[in-house]
């Protein structure tokens, strides 16, 4: 078993990940909580697949598990879908001694940790992501959030795990487009990282790679990621550098309004923000087509006529991460030499000009 630690300034947790770890739940959170009730939240196309088996693991270990399913898709992130699960486990009389679990993909684990992060202000959560997006990046750094309206995760919370469980087996129930779909955090990341990282990317070269080495992809995606955590708990810093992609992915993810998903506009916003970069002589030659030829390499979309339209410059302008009349973008240097350029929010236009799309 690999274990990851994450050591934060009030907290301390461990991502396990090895496969068949799904077996051993009911074992696992018994050595990290009492018995309990637990909210076990799922999506309905994960609770058909797991929920009934990691249900069973815990109530064999001891807990009382009620098991909670809301509509799978982004739009389920939202205030009325929070309330209806909030709604829920009031009935069923849950308090400050209990606890919620997410067993399900990147949503599930943005929603059920809000949920955790505001009922009765805060009950103890564990994430258990069954989508290779969530095992590599959304289930660790303690983000949790809803959107509101066409905003990406514009309420939320910082609120950290006790545990995660990362049980790669379960990639293997995932459609193709939602499997590729995490590829797009993994790239980015080890593209921020370099060195053996990128050198394992470049080894990957079809969706069939991505469940072969998923083990390794998950403990280096997390641990990367871990570590700027650690160095930067609540984004004031370098943890800015995670959203490398993000700025202009966010706009176009926002636009095509759930035609895309967020591996697949990380992909095109990734590819984008480097084109920028490279036209203005700030970043080596030849990187956007090396970061290209890798999201292309597992069928990752690397453009989108969305990125022609006048609205991107819109959306970006409003990014949620534009603080004082600036907006920060990340890009690398070369592969393994990340940066932060801030850009006053009246040059952000000029600077891009919309050659984001050539």
């Amino acid at each position: 078993m690999t274990t990851v630690s994450v050591t934060l300034p009030e907290t301390k947790y461990d991502v396990l990940i090895e496969r068949g770890l799904l077996k051993q739940v009911g074992e696992l959170v018994g050595k990290q909580w009492s018995a309990r009730k637990i909210a076990l939240v799922s999506d309905d196309n994960v609770a058909p697949l797991y929920q009934g088996q990691v249900a069973k693991s815990l109530t064999a270990a001891g807990f009382d598990v009620h098991r909670y399913v809301f509509p799978a898709g982004e739009a389920s992130k939202s205030l009325t879908v929070l309330a209806d699960l909030a709604r829920q486990m009031a009935n069923d009389a849950f308090n400050r001694d209990d606890s919620v679990i997410a067993l399900g993909g990147g949503v599930t684990g943005d929603l059920a940790g809000l949920l955790a992060a505001s009922y009765m202000r805060g009950l103890s959560f564990i994430q258990i992501p069954t989508s290779l997006l969530a095992q590599v990046d959304s289930s660790v750094g303690g983000k949790t959030a809803v959107d509101l309206d066409n905003i990406k995760n514009i309420i939320g919370a910082f609120y950290e795990p006790d545990l995660v469980i990362v049980d790669p087996d379960t990639l293997a129930t995932m459609k193709q487009r939602d499997l590729v779909e995490g590829y797009g955090e993994i790239v980015k990341t080890a593209a921020l990282e370099g060195g053996d990282f990128w050198q394992l990317i470049e080894t990957i070269n079809s969706p069939a790679d991505l469940i072969t080495h998923s083990p390794e992809l998950s403990a280096r995606s997390i641990h990367y990621k871990a570590s700027v955590v650690m160095a930067d708990e609540t984004e004031s810093g370098t943890r800015q550098l995670l959203n490398f992609g993000h700025t202009i992915g966010h706009a176009v993810e926002a636009l095509a309004d759930g035609g895309l998903r967020h591996g697949e506009a990380v992909s095109i916003g990734t590819v984008a923000i480097m084109r920028v970069f490279e036209n203005a002589g700030l970043a080596e030659q030849g990187i956007t087509a090396k970061l290209r030829d890798r999201f292309a390499a597992v069928g990752l979309p690397v453009t989108d006529e969305l990125l022609t339209s006048p609205l991107v410059l819109d959306k970006v302008k409003n990014d949620k991460k534009n603080r004082h009349g600036h907006l920060n973008l990340v890009y690398l240097t070369a592969i393994g030499q990340p940066k932060i350029k801030s850009i006053p929010s009246s040059e952000i236009a000029s600077f891009l000009h919309l050659s984001v799309a050539k």
